[in-house]
């Protein structure tokens, strides 16, 4: 088993003892099981999947969104530091829906490079949160 935390800027969002979670990083998704190779990444924005124990179904499976941030994978656990993290839970499909269309019109709207990079990120959030809330409804069916 591995210990995962995930830090976010208003404190800790998760502190639990799992079998295994999926990062996702520049280079892609990472699995991390126990006696991974340590590893210091970025994470990159996208979605978190936890799996309590080996036994636990794909469906039964927790997600979390995040923006990019950190991983640290050391002795067993996992320290993931992201400015924000929501679980699918807590998303709304509707609402991620709306937001990832006022995100990419802010990008099509963008008048210079900082302001482009800005609505990216916000288009990349907005996206991971949809993909959590739509698993999460798919949970549900």
């Amino acid at each position: 088993m591995i210990h995962l935390e995930l830090v976010t800027l208003s404190g800790i969002k998760l502190r639990e003892t799992v079998y295994e979670v999926k990062l996702p990083t520049p280079q892609g998704l990472i699995a991390v099981y126990e006696n991974h190779a340590d590893l210091v990444t970025l994470a990159s924005p996208g979605v978190i999947t936890v799996r309590a124990k080996s036994n636990t179904p794909d469906d039964l499976q927790e997600n979390y969104a995040i923006d990019s941030g950190v991983i640290e994978i050391e002795n067993n656990k996992v320290r993931v530091l992201v400015d924000e993290a929501e679980k699918d839970t807590e998303v709304s499909a509707k609402e991620a829906e709306e937001a990832l269309k006022k995100a990419k019109q802010m990008r099509a709207d963008a008048k210079d490079r900082t302001s482009l990079d800005k609505a990216q990120a916000l288009v990349d959030r907005e996206a991971s949160r949809l993909k959590i809330a739509e698993l999460r409804r798919r949970k549900r069916s």
